[in-house]
């Protein structure tokens, strides 16, 4: 069993994650005309605006609900956006954007590699059907309400 302050340290990481992507999903829905606008200028079709929007969402990386398949989805994300908008490297701030969209990717995969954590509800499961996988890999004797379906 993981220590709390791992768990703290997961969902502290969930949530600082959620929240960069949940700012800028409000943001581009915010200013939905200047953030089309900006794509375009970029090459990129107006049309994946909405795309952005939804997996720049973070609901799941912020419950922790499918965080290994949000984290890899928004790690490529973060990996096209840095090669799209961000690749003139003599702007030092284009630079420093390139970076930072590296960076998060970096921790996105991390997260992908090795989940939400215990405070996430991929940790619970569905009527505790993660518990019950958990308990027959690590050929434990659980509880008999561990390993019977829910109600």
């Amino acid at each position: 069993m993981p220590l709390p302050v791992m768990a703290a340290a997961g969902l502290a990481g969930r949530l600082l994650l959620a929240a960069l992507f949940l700012h800028e999903a409000w943001s581009k829905l915010a200013g939905y005309s200047a953030a089309l606008a900006y794509m375009q200028a970029f090459g990129v079709p107006g049309q994946l605006l909405p795309l952005a929007i939804a997996l720049e969402c973070g609901l799941l990386i912020l419950c922790g609900y499918h965080t290994r398949a949000a984290a890899l989805l928004l790690a490529g994300f973060c990996l096209a956006t840095a090669v799209l908008f961000h690749s003139k490297f003599g702007d030092r701030n284009q630079l420093l954007h390139f970076e930072k969209d590296l960076a998060i990717a970096g921790g996105l995969l991390l997260l992908f590699a090795h989940g939400g954590g215990p405070w996430a509800l991929d940790a619970v499961g569905i009527l505790g059907i993660r518990r019950r996988e958990s308990a027959v890999k690590a050929g434990t004797q659980a509880a008999p309400h561990l390993l019977t379906p829910g109600p």
